[in-house]
């Protein structure tokens, strides 16, 4: 009998797996499916199948939205800081609630995982030491459910915070923050529904 209990809780949890299957929403070839900023000035651009943002001479910022909206949700990404001061981050469903990635602008260091929302800058502080990986590849992981997000950094979970704000549904956005001299690649953009 145990076994056979065993054995049901396994498939199901392999169905749960299954049903939040990462699938690439970056096709590593081009931008389709994927609002990108008039003008460009080559802020976005696929270079060696990796999303390459790069601040352009007046340094103005701008967002890669996807064209999909999305309700729960877990995106997952991974990027390197390139060069300059890295201002980047991941939008969910919108322009308000967003997790940073790099160097905040108003704080001048490092709060990678940590969300940023206009009015409350950052309530909650990523523990990242330790994990992070400076200039070299991390993943960035986002579960998305209801008004709680909770965030991982190369495997390890960071933050869980609660947002009032948070639409219900919306788009995914990659910041290029404005006022910076900088480049990010994004090797892989994931996303499971939930």
């Amino acid at each position: 009998m145990r076994s056979l209990i065993f054995i049901f809780l396994i498939g199901s949890f392999c169905h749960v797996t299954h049903g939040q299957k990462l699938r690439k929403i970056f096709n590593n070839k081009d931008l389709d499916g994927w609002i990108v900023p008039n003008p460009n000035y080559d802020n976005w651009s696929v270079k060696d199948k990796m999303l390459l943002v790069k601040s352009s001479d007046d340094r103005k910022g701008s967002i890669l939205w996807t064209q999909k909206t999305y309700k729960n949700f877990i995106v997952e990404v991974e990027y390197k800081d390139v060069s300059g001061v890295v201002d980047s981050g991941i939008f969910l469903r919108g322009e308000n609630d967003q997790i940073q990635i790099g160097i905040s602008g108003s704080l001048k260091r490092d709060l990678t995982a940590s969300p940023y929302i206009p009015g409350k800058r950052y309530p909650v502080e990523a523990k990242t030491e330790g994990i992070l990986k400076v200039g070299d590849w991390n993943t960035l992981k986002v579960k998305v459910l209801g008004q709680t997000y909770t965030v991982w950094l190369n495997g390890i979970e960071v933050m869980t915070y609660t947002s009032e704000n948070i639409p219900n549904t919306g788009p995914i956005g990659i910041q290029l923050h404005p006022g910076n001299d900088m480049s990010i690649q994004y090797r892989k953009i994931r996303l499971a529904e939930i």
